[in-house]
Parts: C-alpha cells; sequence; structure tokens
C-alpha cells in the first residue's frame, strides 16, 4: 500500500472520461490497497481513482458501517432527493457547495475480482456513490452546485443566516 498524491481541481486530467477495467488482477489489488489509504489518510469517505491520475473506471465509498470497492459501476435507477445537500471532495480541499443527489441509487458493479453486484444504496452512501460515478465521467461537484462556499466557516455562516431569516 502506498500514499498517492490526490489531483487537484485544475488539473485537466479530472476532467477525462474513465476507461473500463477488463483485467482483473494484483495491480488492481494494489490501486484499490492504494486508494485505501490515500483516502482514510485525506479523512476521505470516497476516492476514485481518476483522483490519483489512473482514468480506470474504479473507486471506493465507505461510510461508518461499510466500505465498497467498485468497478465499472453502472447506475440503473435513482429515486427521491437526499436531505443533507452539502458536499466537498477531496480533490478541492477545503471547499464545498449544496449539491441535489438521489436519497436511493440502484448500481450494479464489479469487485476486485471481477465478480458483478446489484444492489440498492440509500441515503448518505447513495450520495457519496453518484459523487464518484461523477468523476468517472469528468464531472465535479461543482458542475451540479446549486450554491459554492470557499470554506466550511462560510457554509456555517450562510445555514445559519438562511436558517434565522425562515
Amino acid at each position: 500500500m502506498a500514499y498517492r498524491k490526490i489531483l487537484l481541481e485544475d488539473d485537466p486530467v479530472l476532467r477525462k472520461h474513465s476507461k473500463e477495467v477488463v483485467i482483473f488482477d494484483d495491480n488492481l489489488k494494489t490501486l484499490f490497497a492504494d486508494l485505501d489509504e490515500t483516502m482514510k489518510k485525506a479523512d476521505g469517505s470516497g476516492i476514485s481513482a481518476v483522483q490519483v491520475g489512473i482514468l480506470k473506471r474504479a473507486f471506493i465509498v465507505a461510510d461508518r458501517k461499510e466500505k465498497v470497492y467498485c468497478v465499472n459501476p453502472t447506475i440503473l435507477s435513482q429515486s427521491g432527493t437526499y436531505n443533507d445537500k452539502i458536499e466537498g471532495c477531496l480533490s478541492l480541499p477545503g471547499k464545498c457547495g449544496l449539491v441535489k443527489r438521489p436519497n436511493e441509487v440502484e448500481a450494479k458493479y464489479q469487485d476486485l475480482d471481477g465478480n458483478w453486484h446489484q444492489r440498492k444504496f440509500v441515503g448518505w452512501i447513495a450520495k457519496a456513490f453518484c459523487h464518484e460515478y461523477d468523476h468517472l465521467d469528468g464531472i465535479l461537484y461543482p458542475d451540479r452546485a446549486e450554491k459554492m462556499f470557499d470554506s466550511y466557516e462560510d457554509y456555517y455562516k450562510y445555514r445559519s443566516k438562511h436558517k434565522e431569516n425562515k
């Protein structure tokens, strides 16, 4: 395992489309081990291969209960709206934005051995899945944001003021 440098928002690689994974070998397992270590050290809850400069359709999403390794994911359906719109990204450190994401996502993906899985992601992990999925197509969350903030402090000030005006 090795920590890999996370590309920042101005890097043009982040805007490229990732390629399908066709070889499921030890190199793929090493990539995921590196992604996992990088995500942990950066205190993230998801990371895509493109964020470390590897244009492969691969990412990790994690919440308090589980960590899911996704290869060649496809979104089959989406429904509802997740309540918490605040979103950040390891490639845009310190910044955040308000992004509308689905509350439920039905998806299929392969695991590290190439086996297919289909499942429904619900709540926060559905939101994270969509965020990482966007990375594979060169989409960053500001492209979908209703409003952006230069810091979480700015967001909390906005939220506080917004609640007072209700």
